[in-house]
């Protein structure tokens, strides 16, 4: 396999728990230098510190994807520290769930200014200066919701397809021009996201926290969930030389 030369300099927002975190790791590993961003400080320092441990050159950055102002304060910060952005990893992301009758337009705005609009914002800060060196990587963390249908998370699933739906145009538009754009869509996680709804629906039928966890399982095809670990393997492939474009990746748990 045809590596990609390093140095590499990757942002990963969300990167101080679950996925993010071990997208961080996973990136650190292969050589790059990783700034992780949240907007939970003392997660993103831990997150640094660990890489650090590893013989990492890492930043800690607390940042809201939603700020437009905050995002071109981020990319200086890292520009400053580590070097200017290669590899964008959009993974910071919200999930609330709700009928759609009970979705109102703050809960749906919500959605889409963390899970499209902030992608946007960030790729639309960075991209050209990988334009500009002939090499860069945009990794978007969608969902396999982005791809089909799922009921009671209306906002959510809207804002994944838009964001699956920004992956391909713009991979379209890079093509050939040294940048890749792709998506990798999870289904149900073991993360935080899954935690918090299963304490949600434990709390509304009456089911154990065990079982609200076994049955967002079962709704993968594997039936199972899918762990950080294996998202972060698939986002380590996504920056070499030979890396594909536009691709949306699923992982629903059918392959170990």
């Amino acid at each position: 396999m045809t590596r990609a030369p390093m140095r590499k300099v990757a942002l990963v927002t969300g990167g101080g728990r679950g996925i993010g975190r071990e997208i961080a790791l996973a990136l650190g590993r292969e050589g790059c230098a990783v700034a992780v961003a949240a907007r939970t400080a003392p997660d993103v320092a831990a997150t640094a510190d660990e890489l650090r441990r590893l013989g990492v050159e890492a930043a800690a950055l607390e940042l809201d994807v939603s700020d437009a102002d905050a995002i071109v304060r981020t990319a200086g910060a890292v520009a400053a520290t580590l070097g200017a952005v290669d590899i964008l990893v959009n993974n910071a992301g919200l999930a609330e769930s709700a009928p759609f009758a009970k979705t109102d337009p703050a809960l749906w705005e919500r959605h889409f200014r963390i899970n499209a609009t902030g992608p946007y914002l960030l790729t639309r800060a960075l991209l050209p200066a990988m334009l500009a060196s002939g090499w860069g990587r945009v990794i978007n963390i969608a969902s396999v919701a982005g791809l089909h249908g799922a009921p009671y998370v209306t906002a959510y699933t809207a804002s994944k397809h838009a964001l699956v739906g920004l992956t391909r145009a713009l991979a379209a538009e890079v093509a050939g021009k040294g940048v890749t754009v792709n998506a990798i869509c999870p289904g149900f996680a073991a993360t935080d996201i899954v935690w918090n709804g299963a304490r949600n629906i434990a709390a509304r039928t009456g089911k154990s926290f065990e079982e609200a966890v076994e049955a967002m399982a079962r709704i993968n095809a594997g039936r199972r969930l899918i762990e950080p670990a294996e998202v972060a393997a698939a986002a380590a492939k996504l920056i070499h030389d030979d890396a594909t474009n536009g691709e949306t990746i699923v992982l629903d748990g059918t392959v170990a």
